[in-house]
């Protein structure tokens, strides 16, 4: 990276993206284009927004533990296997994809992304039973296959997807969505890491600098709240995203 203030606006970005992550999901719709503008090459970027994700899924983990949120069935294990498995398939497309491509795909990923939040429906389980077991066990497993393969390739919006399928398969609740959602990304991102790190693809200083502060995020807002200020955030998301994603697409 070429200036200092990259790194300081790193930190701050990760402070945002780590609040962002822990409240519902989505921070790498920003993360992944703020490296790109920083210097770092696209799959370089791709590897080193990982590093980020994964020590703030430490601290998460750490923050719901402390809280004694954590959800100690077997249920998230099965979902971490597959998500893995799928992760290190979508890992090895992302290494091998151009720069210009990639670029491209995150583009309208983004703004994907973005139609899909503003056009979401509220859903609300809290008073619906639990769905972990049997067939909504097994579909879960398939869903989360997918997610990985996808959150492998370019991680942006792997928790907004993630929420989505716990909530609408497994009828489960904010908090418990949240807890199983870092709980799994931890276990899928230590396997796309160590792809891209044996790919030579990651930045280890601009990951460590954009860890420290969704560290902070991260660990201070699972310990808070997992379910306010969405709406604040939404809006956020929709207005940074769309400008970088057309950066993205144009420049």
């Amino acid at each position: 990276m070429e200036h200092w203030y990259y790194y300081v606006l790193l930190v701050v970005v990760g402070i945002i993206v780590g609040i962002i992550n822990t409240m519902s999901g989505g921070g790498s719709l920003l993360t992944l284009p703020v490296l790109i503008f920083v210097g770092l090459p696209s799959n370089v970027a791709n590897g080193t927004n990982r590093i980020a994700i994964f020590i703030q899924s430490i601290f998460n983990i750490a923050g719901y533990h402390s809280k004694k949120a954590i959800d100690k069935s077997v249920f998230p294990i099965y979902l971490s296997i597959s998500a893995t498995i799928g992760a290190v398939i979508g890992a090895k497309l992302a290494i091998d994809i151009k720069g210009e491509l990639f670029n491209k795909i995150l583009a309208v990923v983004m703004m994907t992304i973005v139609v899909f939040m503003v056009f979401r429906p509220k859903q609300n389980f809290n008073d619906l039973a639990d769905r972990i077991t049997g067939k909504y066990l097994k579909y879960s497993i398939i869903a989360f296959f997918f997610i990985g393969i996808y959150g492998g390739f370019i991680q942006a919006g792997t928790g907004i997807f993630i929420l989505l399928a716990l909530s609408s398969i497994n009828h489960l609740t904010l908090i418990k969505s949240n807890v199983i959602k870092i709980l799994v990304m931890f276990v899928y991102t230590s396997a796309a890491l160590l792809m891209f790190g044996f790919n030579l693809k990651l930045d280890w200083v601009a990951g460590l600098t954009l860890a420290s502060g969704q560290a902070a995020g991260g660990w201070f807002t699972s310990r808070w709240s997992v379910n306010k200020g969405d709406q604040i955030v939404k809006i956020f998301l929709i207005i940074m995203v769309s400008g970088m994603a057309i950066k993205l697409w144009f420049f």
